[in-house]
């Protein structure tokens, strides 16, 4: 989510996010890697990820929504449907777990209603991932 939000608000480069977001930073190289993956998986797929948040998201306009928000939800929704291999309850509570953390109490709410909406039309197959 965090290299998202430096993607999306600090108008970075993917390749500059890639370069930069771990430099002095102790983190577990398979936890790099996944979160390398997440992010450039989303950023490429950032249309359909948006589409789904713009149908499930009632009365929120995407362009209104906290940054850190819509980063979260994106990168929850790649979650969802790019890694069938993880339950869908684990990623929405990864994702309530972020929320509460730089977001707030509202944000979980409405972090865990579109996804849990996402999650529902996913698993009935009855929207395109």
């Amino acid at each position: 989510m965090q290299m998202l939000y430096q993607w999306e608000v600090g108008r970075s480069s993917p390749a500059q996010v890639r370069s930069t977001f771990f430099i002095g930073k102790n983190v577990e190289t398979e936890v790099e890697t996944f979160a390398r993956e997440l992010f450039e998986g989303a950023v490429n797929e950032i249309e359909r990820l948006d589409r789904l948040v713009r149908e499930h998201a009632e009365n929120w306009r995407l362009e209104r929504m906290a940054a850190v928000d819509r980063n979260i939800l994106r990168v929850a929704l790649y979650e969802l449907i790019r890694h069938r291999e993880t339950p869908p309850a684990v990623v929405i509570n990864e994702a309530l777990e972020v929320a509460r953390r730089f977001s707030g109490e509202d944000s979980v709410e409405f972090v865990n209603g579109v996804l849990d909406s996402i999650r529902k039309t996913l698993s009935s197959g009855n929207s395109k991932p």
